[in-house]
């Protein structure tokens, strides 16, 4: 699926993957597994979150400014809706959350996903 995606969404992916990856490390050898698995949890959700709207992104075939604002409008509806969601389902049904590691790896990789409009597509 990566590679259809273009190559600032595909960097973004890749800096959120290692950043959730040394988050996780972290947070397990400060704080002890269930906080290296939080961590990696709250990663997770936010490149998976990052994916859906870069996908509904790419389906939108906008042809005027008005249609591209509409379309950037309803892939990020999609990612803080889907985030949300997943969130709430670690929360839910996931017994001994950390959730300052949770919440802390899900704040930074969000963060990096919005540097996606920095990076160059060439």
């Amino acid at each position: 699926m990566l590679r259809r995606l273009s190559k600032p969404i595909r960097t973004i992916v890749r800096w959120q993957l290692g950043a959730t990856v040394a988050l996780a490390l972290i947070a397990g050898v400060a704080a002890g597994g269930a906080a290296g698995i939080s961590a990696a949890a709250g990663g997770l959700v936010s490149v998976a979150a990052g994916l859906a709207a870069a996908w509904v992104a790419a389906r939108s075939s906008a042809k005027s400014a008005g249609g591209v604002l509409l379309g950037a409008l309803r892939a990020e509806a999609v990612r803080i809706g889907l985030a949300l969601f997943l969130l709430w389902l670690v929360l839910a049904n996931v017994g001994g959350v950390v959730v300052t590691a949770l919440l802390g790896s899900f704040v930074v990789t969000m963060i990096i996903f919005s540097m996606a409009f920095f990076v160059r597509d060439y």
